[in-house]
């Protein structure tokens, strides 16, 4: 039985099949489209734009920001520190996913790591009860115009890179547990359970 298996094992390693490989391996399509985004001058402009957002927000927080949040009534700081975190969270998030963006251009990682769950942009589901910025904008008048706008800017750039990563790594995930192998067996399944 052991020796089927080893046998079956090599066949399969003559085809060219590396059965440590996992099973949603990028296909040369989505990794050659990959490498196109990240040599385009679409990818050069998000990279600048969001890590000039990041050192803006940084400037204005530990600035600007700072005394305009001590002018604030205590809800109203309640609401801009909440606001502020969650707006430092998402630039992180958008600066890690653009530099391993510019790791896998620049060959310093696989594409294959790049799309790790680890390094993905998670869909923003906003919790109930959480603001939208215009709703933020219209509940919190008192919050400094500056911390808005960037808040504004933010929420954009999240969105745009979020797209991005679902487009350029999204197919992939969709076909886990979607091969041809997995339908016929649950059909298979389906027709053993009625017997």
């Amino acid at each position: 039985m052991d020796r089927a298996v080893s046998e079956s094992d090599s066949n399969k390693m003559d085809l060219g099949v590396n059965l440590k490989q996992p099973a949603d391996t990028l296909t040369e399509q989505a990794e050659e489209r990959l490498m196109e985004f990240t040599r385009s001058e679409l990818f050069s402009r998000t990279f600048r734009e969001g890590m000039e957002l990041v050192e803006e927000t940084a400037a204005y927080l530990d600035g600007p920001g700072r005394r305009d949040s001590q002018k604030l009534s205590r809800g109203d700081a309640l609401v801009y520190a909440s606001h502020s975190m969650r707006l430092t969270t998402r630039l992180m998030q958008v600066a890690s996913w653009l530099l391993v963006q510019r790791a896998v251009k620049e060959d310093e990682m696989s594409a294959g790591e790049a799309r790790q769950s680890k390094y993905r942009i998670v869909p923003d589901n906003k919790p109930t009860g959480e603001l939208s910025f215009k709703q933020l904008a219209k509940a919190s008048p008192s919050l400094p115009a500056k911390l808005l706008e960037i808040i504004a800017r933010a929420d954009q750039l999240y969105e745009r890179t979020a797209r991005l990563d679902r487009s350029l790594y999204g197919a992939i995930e969709a076909q886990k547990g979607n091969t041809v192998a997995d339908q016929i067996g649950r059909l298979e399944a389906a027709f053993n359970q009625k017997k």
